[in-house]
């Protein structure tokens, strides 16, 4: 594995790679990393015959100073990890090479995808995501590019993004990874406690509870119901949203063949999210 901090290094790489016929496949991460990346990791090598992998914590896609501070990093781990799954390339940036001073980034209109769930409770942070995956997508020039369904908005984001600008990468979205008991693989698990994990089980367990469920109730009676799974738990709801998998335009009456229900909440100070998609025909 060739591990690379420099522009000029990796687009050196990148070309010679290129000009063998050979196709990229893009794993962009935060760090941290986990067996859910390791799967983002096996299925880009599953696609395309070069896989880089980058790590950056994306200042600008959090809107509170103290997640940011507090967001773990592991790069020695990280290294090791990408090295044993068969990552060709680590790239590690400073954020001095991602946001020159003089970057200049397309205007991008995502529109209603980022004023409901995660675009209301975290202002700007869709912003962030599209600036540093277009920088990305703009540096590396991927084939493909893989990312988790744990962060569904993202994806529907990110889909809506290389549409609009008429990008050539093709996005695969892959399945999220859960721990035993159902809780989904995140690197903010790294902050909570035995007994904080234990608590965090509740997501899951509405998540499957609506699966069960969708069928036999409205949207809107499905999302009462799944509320009070948390007004007798620890963790703090922040939104529990059903939606179509599109628009992602909250649900009330009446079902189309599949949607979505996503969860957002709170466990001590540490913010989770996870989400189901629900097949109902």
């Amino acid at each position: 594995m060739k591990l690379i901090a420099s522009l000029t290094e990796l687009s050196s790489i990148l070309s010679s790679y290129k000009q063998e016929g050979k196709t990229i496949g893009f794993v962009p991460t935060m760090g941290a990393l986990h067996d859910g990346h390791m799967d983002l990791i096996r299925a880009a090598k599953q696609h395309a015959d070069v896989v880089v992998a980058s790590v950056f914590v994306n200042p600008t896609q959090f809107n509170n100073s103290s997640d940011l501070n507090l967001y773990p990093r592991t790069p020695e781990k990280d290294q090791a990890l990408l090295a044993e799954n068969g990552c060709d390339i680590a790239f590690f940036p400073t954020v001095e090479t991602i946001y020159p001073i003089n970057l200049i980034t397309p205007s991008i209109d995502i529109a209603a995808l980022e004023k409901v769930m995660e675009g209301a409770f975290r202002p700007g942070h869709f912003a962030g995501v599209v600036q540093v995956v277009y920088r990305f997508f703009e540096l590396i020039q991927p084939d493909f590019a893989f990312f988790g369904l744990k962060d569904f908005q993202q994806v529907a984001v990110i889909q809506h993004m290389v549409k609009q600008l008429n990008l050539s990468v093709q996005i695969i979205p892959c399945p999220t990874k859960r721990e035993l008991g159902g809780l989904a693989m995140s690197s903010r698990n790294l902050r909570l406690s035995p007994a904080q994990k234990e608590q965090a089980l509740i997501i899951y367990k509405t998540l499957t509870f609506c699966q069960e469920n969708c069928r036999k109730l409205s949207p809107k009676a499905l999302r009462d119901a799944a509320v009070s799974f948390f007004e007798q738990s620890e963790l703090q709801l922040e939104y529990l949203s059903i939606s179509t998998t599109d628009t992602l335009e909250e649900l009330q009456e009446k079902w189309p063949a599949q949607a979505v229900v996503c969860i957002a909440c709170y466990c001590g100070d540490v913010r989770l999210i996870d989400n189901l998609i629900l097949q109902i025909d």
